[in-house]
């Protein structure tokens, strides 16, 4: 018979496997590590530029706006380049969880709508080939707007190593519905512009995990204060506006 001790021992153990299994699971809107007090009614501006050798090129200026009420999150971003028309993408979410409720985006190439439930319903329309698609597909998932997703980042409690995966959905034209990860592969400290940040850098399944963006936020404000992006031989920066 094994004594008391050694059935502690092996119930100790078997509840910490349990709970390493637990914060494995994917973040999605019925388990996530949010807090919600780091979500704010904000508005700010980043510039972007094109990295090519140690020559910054501006594209554009993105300007985002996060809206909170009581029941919903807005977050609506708007891209401004020159002699071009804005490209405008806004999500809707429910609060406390952030389940999706609507995703639109309109820019020079398509326009995009997509109403969340379980069934997603809206439209796809190409304008370079005068092409709409409507869009009806099942989607009874646990996720969140990929629209969302690089917000939610500065959302979460982080600290040193932090590793997280991601569960979102993202529509595509080719393959249709999509429910993919985005994924936190590293979380360091550092400084940047004289400030303490968090140096986190994401991928996720929306460029197949070819794209790296590295992303620096104030780790007082919780505040963006930049985003590389690295595309292999393409880099890109966006820095933020006082």
């Amino acid at each position: 018979m094994k004594s008391k001790k050694s059935l502690l021992l092996i119930a100790a153990f078997s509840f910490i496997c349990l709970t390493l299994k637990a914060q494995e699971k994917p973040q999605s809107p019925k388990h996530n590590e949010i807090l919600e007090s780091r979500i704010k009614n904000e508005e700010y501006q980043m510039n972007w530029f094109a990295l090519r050798d140690t020559v910054k090129m501006e594209i554009g200026k993105v300007f985002t706006k996060v809206t909170k009420t009581k029941n919903t999150l807005k977050v609506t971003t708007t891209v401004k380049m020159k002699d071009k028309p804005d490209w405008v993408d806004e999500t809707i979410a429910e609060l406390p969880k952030l389940q999706p409720v609507k995703h639109t985006s309109v820019n020079t190439q398509r326009d995009i709508t997509l109403n969340f439930g379980k069934q997603t319903t809206g439209y796809y329309l190409d304008k370079t080939g005068n092409k709409k698609t409507d869009i009806n597909e099942k989607t009874d998932g646990d996720f969140f707007d990929s629209n969302l997703y690089p917000q939610l980042i500065r959302w979460f409690p982080l600290k040193e190593n932090y590793k997280t995966e991601i569960t979102i959905f993202d529509y595509n034209p080719i393959t249709k519905a999509g429910i993919l990860k985005a994924t936190i592969t590293n979380t360091k400290k550092g400084i940047y512009d004289n400030k303490s940040v968090w140096i986190v850098t994401v991928t996720d399944g929306i460029s197949q995990n070819k794209v790296i963006n590295t992303y620096y936020i104030d780790s007082e404000t919780n505040q963006f204060l930049r985003q590389e992006i690295d595309m292999g031989t393409r880099k890109m920066l966006l820095e933020k506006v006082y």
